[in-house]
């Protein structure tokens, strides 16, 4: 059995019809488990589906959802310092080189 198999019998057992992009959810779940804590993956995607739901599963606002988990999971634990180096543009100092000697 396969992961298709198991969520179309999941759905049928809890009687859910959903169009459900797993991968989404999947992915959500991995940057939670890898920037929380493990045990965060699973309550992550339980309130990422809580919180679909309640935006009546619209997939636009689903994927709205699942970006603002997955940037706070990205996000957590990390110092202002270290946030802020993120937001940084990085500057490519081979290309700034050329084009100085290029000028010359």
């Amino acid at each position: 059995m396969n992961l298709h198999d198991w969520i179309d019998e999941l759905c049928d057992a809890l009687d859910v019809e959903i169009d459900l992009d797993e991968a989404l959810v999947l992915d959500v779940a991995k940057d939670a488990a890898e920037n929380v804590d493990r045990s965060a993956a699973p309550i992550t995607a339980f309130l990422l589906g809580y919180a679909a739901a309640r935006s009546q599963g619209a997939p636009d606002q689903v994927e709205e959802l699942a970006a603002a988990a997955s940037d706070l999971a990205l996000r957590w634990d990390k110092s202002p310092d270290a946030l802020e180096e993120e937001d940084e543009p990085e500057v490519d100092e081979e290309i700034e080189l050329d084009d100085e000697l290029e000028s010359v």
